[in-house]
């Protein structure tokens, strides 16, 4: 956490000076995205007020204090005749300390709900944080990706560019006819406009990052080092149907008790059935007792005066309107039985999610593998095909085609890795794991 702070502070200090000129860390993104989320600084508000509402069920046990004033003047006598208003003068002030003795347990109820609505706002926020950090990752992610899609286009045009001078000097000497050269020049007009395209997307994803960060100048994301994860790719692309089960059942263990949506359902439910007690508690007396009191008053006709006492007053009430009361205590019941339900709703999407998120994360490490194996063999195809046109022993729309296909395998192999963390960051974020290693080793069962 000290980190933390120290890498905010520095990110405030340096970054007017230009900071993010050279390169900026996912990590650094994500500092500066929780940092400028306006929903965490609301969450944190919050969080603070709910506390507040803590003390004051806890204020509620203590004795009441209270004091008060009156001052009164006529100018009318009971005759309708106008008399000397500083004649009838009367004043008075009163003060009383008075202790709750018994309310049949509803402060320790409300109190306990006041707990548990803190504790669902925690859970809130913490439900916040790791979107506001999957949300970091999956803009930063973004614009990496789109860089080396625009990085892959301008290779494609650049090629493109090259063997379209090959076809001008054939075209003037008259070694291919006036259908190939056209060819060539509307596969160059293409890539342009798949590398505008991609320039586009670019500026875009930049754009969106730039906003989640509240960074104002040029921002340049550091590279991610994908030889870190080699060896997890290699083990979930391998993973058999045993252990992918295994898998889950350990996630699920992690989720039940972290998940802070499904700690927040649960959560509703207990203050559910806390609200539904304390209304059928409506029906028990109140005893409080007054442990002192005091006033004094004075009067333009009997001057000064005051009173003391102390005692204990029984109060109860007994409704006699039962239809209203059996009505309340039955929407209790309803809100209760609801809460029910949203807990076995939020269990079932959690169970989807975690799937999804599972199924995607093996998905992806397999499509990593294998469009790297098919980005080698395209490489090597399109420098055969590239080698027999300069011998002039391919045409423009064998060239064509390889190059085509060199884009498609380059972009599948760039969505594949870029999907691959977009999934990790998706399971860190169900599974509230802010360690990535801590992350890696639990989908890898290393102790």
């Amino acid at each position: 956490m000290k980190k933390k702070i120290i890498v905010i502070i520095n990110l405030v200090l340096l970054g007017g000076a230009g900071l993010f000129a050279d390169t900026i860390s996912l990590e650094d993104v994500r500092t500066l995205a929780l940092t400028n989320s306006r929903s965490l600084a609301k969450y944190s508000m919050s969080i603070r007020s709910s506390l507040l509402d803590e003390k004051t069920q806890l204020y509620a046990v203590l004795p009441s204090v209270s004091a008060g004033y009156s001052a009164s003047m006529s100018y009318l006598d009971k005759n309708w005749g106008f008399v000397n208003p500083v004649d009838t003068l009367s004043a008075g002030m009163d003060f009383s300390v008075t202790q709750k003795i018994f309310e049949g347990g509803k402060n320790t109820i409300q109190r306990a709900i006041s707990k548990i609505s803190t504790e669902s706002v925690r859970n809130e926020a913490m439900a916040e944080y790791f979107n506001v950090m999957d949300s970091a990752d999956n803009a930063f992610y973004a614009v990496l990706e789109a860089a080396a899609t625009l990085e892959a286009e301008e290779s494609s045009l650049q090629t493109v560019l090259a063997s379209l001078t090959i076809a001008e000097v054939r075209q003037a000497n008259g070694m291919i006819n006036q259908g190939d050269f056209l060819k060539a020049m509307a596969d160059r007009e293409a890539r342009e406009n798949s590398r505008n395209q991609a320039r586009r997307n670019l500026s875009l994803n930049m754009t969106k990052l730039r906003a989640l960060t509240g960074i104002t100048g040029t921002i340049e994301p550091e590279q991610i080092n994908f030889g870190a994860y080699e060896n997890l790719i290699q083990f979930l692309a391998d993973i058999t149907d045993d252990e992918a089960d295994a898998m889950y059942d350990r996630f699920w263990k992690v989720l039940a008790e972290s998940n802070p949506s499904l700690t927040r359902a649960a959560l509703n439910s207990r203050r559910a059935e806390y609200n539904f007690s304390l209304t059928k508690r409506d029906y028990l007396p109140v005893i409080s007792a007054t442990i002192f009191s005091t006033g004094v008053s004075y009067s333009a006709a009997g001057k000064f005066g005051s009173s003391s006492g102390g005692g204990i007053t029984i109060r109860g009430s007994i409704p006699v309107d039962f239809w209203i009361m059996n009505n309340r205590i039955e929407k209790s019941r309803i809100a209760r039985d609801s809460s029910a339900l949203d807990f076995i709703s939020a269990e079932i999407n959690l169970e989807t999610d975690l799937q999804s998120a599972l199924l995607n994360l093996l998905a992806y490490s397999g499509s990593v593998l294998t469009s790297r194996r098919s980005l080698e063999y395209t490489e090597k195809h399109f420098e055969y095909v590239g080698e027999r046109y300069r011998l002039s022993q391919s045409s423009i729309s064998d060239l064509n085609d390889a190059t085509t296909l060199l884009i498609n395998s380059r972009n599948s192999h760039i969505k594949a890795c870029y999907g691959f963390l977009q999934s990790l960051s998706r399971l860190r974020s169900l599974g509230a794991v802010d360690d990535e290693n801590k992350l890696i080793n639990l989908l890898m069962n290393n102790q």
